[in-house]
């Protein structure tokens, strides 16, 4: 279950995310980084974000805590900078967060070593969501307490930015000679075997049933069906990552 949370206090900007995400407090006193609906990508970086986090998080990676935030049209009204101004306006109502890691350190690939297994897994995952942006330019992940933690997964499932093209989730994804893992993610076919037991079509609709109907522009099974033909071919995909 995904719990929702109300945005008592806009905090700060995160600037260098392109899609100006904020942390803030909520009314369970706790602090999180907000992705909002606003964003040049809308909703569908928010469906994204919950299905990727959720789904590695079933697979036993480390991700933040995600949770639904109401986002009150007041908020709007009290902001100075235009910018910001415009994103929370456009924002109303309810966005999606990822618990604040304080302190934590965005991954370096030189300086902080990954096991292989752990490696492999993320690599496995990324092939599988279709994750465009975890390159070395933009790892989205983060040291907290000497663990890797995933963030940020809002780039992938893009093929649902475009519903008149998609064709199944069956095809390679060339984007993943790009991973900033792959070097060390030399023991993808374990990891394949490992989590192809672990993956099922049950799996994947409790995953897209977490997305709320109203962030929805298509039916839930063409998700589950991107899915399930994604998993089919991971064999495929894997092999690719290999290569």
């Amino acid at each position: 279950m995904i719990r929702t949370v109300n945005v008592i206090r806009y905090i700060t900007p995160l600037r260098e995310g392109g899609s100006l995400p904020a942390i803030i407090e909520a009314d369970d006193k706790r602090l999180y980084v907000m992705k909002f609906r606003g964003a040049g990508q809308g909703v569908k970086a928010l469906i994204a974000e919950l299905i990727g986090g959720e789904l590695a998080r079933r697979l036993e990676l480390k991700v933040p805590i995600i949770v639904f935030t109401e986002l009150d049209e007041s908020f709007g009204r009290m902001e100075g900078d235009e910018e910001i101004q415009d994103l929370l306006k456009a924002s109303t109502g309810l966005n999606l967060a990822l618990a604040y890691l304080p302190e934590a350190i965005t991954f370096d690939p030189i300086i902080n070593k990954v096991d292989s297994l752990l490696a492999s897994k993320i690599v496995w995952l990324d092939s599988l969501l279709m994750n465009v942006d975890r390159t070395a330019r933009n790892t989205n992940m983060l040291m907290w307490k000497g663990d890797l933690w995933l963030i940020d997964h809002g780039a992938a499932l893009y093929f649902h930015h475009n519903w008149e093209s998609f064709n199944g989730g069956a095809k390679p994804f060339p984007q993943i000679k790009k991973h900033v893992l792959l070097s060390r993610a030399t023991k993808l076919d374990e990891v394949n075997a490992s989590f192809k037991k672990i993956l099922n079509r049950k799996v994947f609709e409790d995953l897209v049933n977490l997305v709320p109907a109203a962030w929805l522009d298509h039916d839930r099974s063409a998700y589950v069906d991107f899915f399930e033909s994604r998993l089919n071919y991971s064999d495929e995909f894997t092999k690719e990552a290999s290569l």
